[in-house]
């Protein structure tokens, strides 16, 4: 299939799931996990870019991102944490 059809299909997806809203209640804790991951993606990615200058580099990888995403600053303090004091 064409890329152009592809992204055309998913767009209309997710244009009529915003509008209807997510069906049933474990696609709606999907999404909200799915977006909390690549929140704590961009959180790991922001203290790897700031962290640089002090030896800090937290990999990311699904346990990291599920870790930052789910607890927020304090996990993201405590990977960094572990990063430079235990490993």
């Amino acid at each position: 299939m064409e890329p152009i059809i592809i992204i055309s299909i998913l767009g209309g997806l997710i244009l009529i799931l915003l509008f209807s809203g997510a069906p049933f209640k474990p696609a709606k804790f999907i999404g909200q996990a799915v977006v909390k991951l690549l929140i704590g993606a961009l959180l790991l990615f922001f203290l790897n870019t700031a962290g640089n200058s002090f030896g800090i580099h937290v990999p990311i990888n699904f346990a990291t991102s599920a870790v930052s995403g789910f607890l927020g600053i304090p996990g993201l303090v405590a990977l960094a944490a572990i990063q430079k004091f235990i490993i």
